[in-house]
């Protein structure tokens, strides 16, 4: 009976859900310089003014946190659910195609805007499940609470600030991921590693390598620079190492240099095998020529050695970990520079149940340590609400009873607003097999799938807290 009004309230009630996304996806919500009363910027702060005066208006009870979360309140007696989203969002490009990133536009049933997908969508689906139980005077015997961040884009400092004032209720779920129910996240295990040595003239010899600009982005490009070895030399070892690795390497000749530059596939760090990392390739490519062993390519080969390319679980380091639950460590190295006596670079590994700072990070130190690096590294736990929790099967039941396909949780390596929350758990907007080209241009959402999240979320409130 519920899911029959819930579909009647949705689809009377379809455009203007709509209508109110749109009206957060034209604030710039992008981090800025923090302002009184604006911790992150005037952009975020005006989302959330506008999310909370919407909310007003429906009748809710609002708060602003200090402008670090916005908090809507709906229900009798004790907290028992919250439900968990964002209004910030990532930087745009100029490479949008449908529309402009703040000028939200519906075509062919998508939305398509910064922040349709991811968050500002979601939250609003989240605002009206709330709106839809309280019109259709639906009870509850506990209550319900929607959170509205403002960083979770830049670290979370926002949900930081919060859970500083206000203890987390017994359940919570954010609507910032996939469906069926993410409820393992894979622990990090993020080095930083340096290195120094003595001032070389042997010939031949690596000048420079540059790779990556973030830690947690497997690298599609990779160059380095050469000097002392003939062009035709490179090229003979450049068609081995493609017919291996799957790497291209185009060559520049200027003078007495060449510089290689490696074509690969980018990819998200948390999975390095659905890229081709062009950074491992170019190291494979510079181990084959005859360059002198001086400082760099010692370390060069040392990197070789622990991240030798298409290892993406850490074998070679030594760190490699299985868990039935949530899979393999994995193990990128993203991020590395190296110029004149000077090398620095980064990693990204995601860690299965098990791993921790000593059978991951310390032995990571221990490794680059033996090759001339000095490592940084901190690991994260994971984060597991076990399969049989009340918030995990509750929410596994909407999603069959309203999509009518078979639910099973899920393990991630990517984290999540509720990576530090005991008992929250990622659920929803995407549908699986949808890509909603996050973080990318021309993002966007699907109208149908946020209507139903809408609903699923309604049916999730009534059954937590009714």
């Amino acid at each position: 009976m519920i899911q029959n009004q819930l579909n009647d309230y949705f689809a009377a009630h379809r455009q203007e859900m709509v209508d109110d996304i749109c009206r957060l996806v034209r604030i710039d919500s992008v981090k800025g310089e923090p302002r009184p009363g604006m911790p992150f910027g005037a952009g975020p702060a005006a989302a959330l003014e506008e999310a909370l005066a919407m909310a007003r208006d429906m009748g809710f009870a609002v708060k602003n946190w200090d402008g670090y979360v916005g908090t809507v309140d709906f229900g009798p007696g004790e907290r028992q659910l919250d439900m968990l989203a964002h209004l910030d969002v990532v930087p745009v490009g100029d490479d949008w195609t449908v529309t402009a990133p703040f000028v939200p536009v519906e075509k062919d049933g998508m939305l398509y805007g910064r922040g349709t997908a991811d968050d500002k969508g979601p939250a609003v689906a989240a605002l009206y499940a709330m709106r839809a139980v309280k019109d259709l005077g639906i009870p509850l015997q506990k209550s319900v609470r929607l959170i509205l961040g403002t960083d979770e884009e830049s670290g979370s400092a926002d949900i930081a600030h919060y859970y500083q004032r206000e203890a987390e209720a017994p359940m919570t779920f954010s609507p910032d991921a996939d469906f069926p129910v993410i409820n393992i996240e894979k622990g990090r295990a993020h080095g930083e590693f340096t290195a120094k040595w003595e001032a070389s003239e042997a010939l031949p010899r690596l000048v420079s390598f540059h790779a990556g600009t973030r830690a947690n982005v497997v690298p599609g490009l990779a160059e380095a620079v050469v000097t002392g070895v003939s062009a035709e030399i490179i090229h003979s070892a450049a068609q081995l190492v493609t017919a291996e690795t799957g790497i291209t390497f185009d060559l520049t000749e200027h003078a007495t240099e060449t510089k290689i530059t490696a074509h690969g596939e980018s990819a998200h760090g948390s999975l390095p095998a659905d890229g081709n990392n062009a950074l491992t390739g170019l190291l494979t490519l510079l181990c084959r020529l005859p360059l002198a062993r001086d400082g760099a390519m010692e370390r060069i080969h040392g990197l070789n050695e622990l991240f030798p390319h298409g290892d993406w679980r850490g074998i070679a380091a030594g760190v490699d970990r299985h868990d039935d639950l949530s899979g393999d460590t994995t193990l990128a190295c993203t991020v590395l520079h190296l110029e004149g006596c000077e090398l620095t670079g980064e990693f990204d590994g995601r860690t299965a149940i098990g791993a921790n700072q000593e059978n991951t990070c310390d032995v990571l130190i221990a490794a680059m340590e033996a090759r001339g690096m000095e490592l940084v590294c901190r690991h994260r736990p994971e984060h597991h609400v076990p399969a049989d929790a009340p918030i995990v099967t509750e929410l596994l039941k909407c999603y069959e009873q309203y999509t009518g396909r078979k639910g099973e949780p899920l393990a991630i390596g990517g984290g999540t607003y509720v990576h530090n929350l005991k008992n929250g758990v990622a659920f929803g907007c995407a549908m699986p097999g949808v890509d909603n080209h996050l973080h990318g241009a021309d993002e966007f959402a699907i109208v149908d799938d946020l209507i139903l999240s809408a609903q699923m979320f309604a049916q999730a409130i009534v059954d937590l807290c009714g």
